[in-house]
């Protein structure tokens, strides 16, 4: 069985690590330099820690990079300008295009190249829903090592940036409605009118958009890159990109609340929004 490393087991990485592990493969990761967070997910996932990424890479057949989509192309040159010649699995919310970039560096090194897109939240157990889609000539090869695991494994196509496609395609809706939703309560929010608007809206369709916009927050931080990788989608498709780069400064005014236990009032989520804290 394919030995596995992960870069880096975060609040998605960990449950993807732990759905190959479950399988019984041998997964690795690489503590030196990440936090007390970090090691507690990745002993929650039951992997192997490595002690270094040189080492990691040095006995892995399969690389698991599954990072802020900012640093998805710095991950993949560090790979690989430490000799790897596996397989490279690229599992960030990028563009197509950037992931056609990324897959030039892979190759032009040697490795083989995978793309990947999650859709769903952390795959700890079968309910959770959540899919790596994979494309790409080996997409299988990695598709094995989830099979019957809570973590789904699609096999698109053999054509890379097909499985960054439909991530783009689904969060460009999911993460740019709920910037929208955002943007709709602030500016009624200075107008003085929330409430009301919230009469029309009733009681349902009010209550679970602010749940929905609150409830969002605390990933604000990663999802601004997300909307440029998507506004960059739009573009290269011909089409306008304007709505996700204004759904990416949504977010990226609402950062300060990186990663808060607690669920702030929207009161407070609309206070950030506008320039008041």
């Amino acid at each position: 069985m394919p030995c596995i490393g992960l870069i880096h087991p975060g609040a998605m990485g960990a449950s993807v690590g732990a759905a190959a592990r479950g399988n019984n493969h041998r997964v690795l990761w690489a503590s030196q330099g990440r936090s007390a967070d970090t090691l507690a997910r990745a002993h929650r996932a039951n992997l192997e820690d490595i002690g270094t990424v040189p080492q990691m890479v040095a006995v892995s057949d399969i690389i698991l990079s599954v990072c802020p989509p900012h640093a998805a192309g710095d991950v993949a040159r560090t790979v690989m300008e430490l000799g790897y010649a596996g397989i490279y699995v690229d599992c960030n919310a990028v563009s197509p295009q950037r992931t056609r970039a990324i897959q030039q560096i892979v190759e032009q090194a040697g490795a083989t190249y995978v793309d990947g897109g999650i859709i769903g939240g952390p795959a700890w157990k079968m309910e959770a829903g959540t899919h790596l889609y994979l494309s790409g000539q080996h997409a299988a090869e990695v598709a094995a090592c989830f099979t019957d695991s809570p973590l789904r494994a699609p096999v698109l196509s053999d054509r890379i940036g097909a499985a960054s496609a439909i991530k783009m395609g689904y969060a460009a809706y999911t993460k740019g409605t709920t910037a929208l939703l955002t943007a709709i309560l602030g500016m009624v929010e200075r107008e003085g009118v929330r409430i009301e608007l919230q009469q029309q809206w009733g009681e349902t369709f009010s209550t679970q958009t602010i749940k929905r916009v609150c409830s969002n927050t605390a990933k604000a931080w990663r999802f601004e890159g997300e909307m440029y990788e998507i506004a960059d989608t739009f573009r290269d498709a011909g089409l306008p990109n304007g709505f996700h780069l204004a759904a990416a400064e949504i977010y990226k005014r609402l950062a300060s609340f990186h990663e808060d236990d607690a669920t702030p009032p929207i009161e407070q989520v609309l206070a950030v929004l506008l320039g008041g804290e």
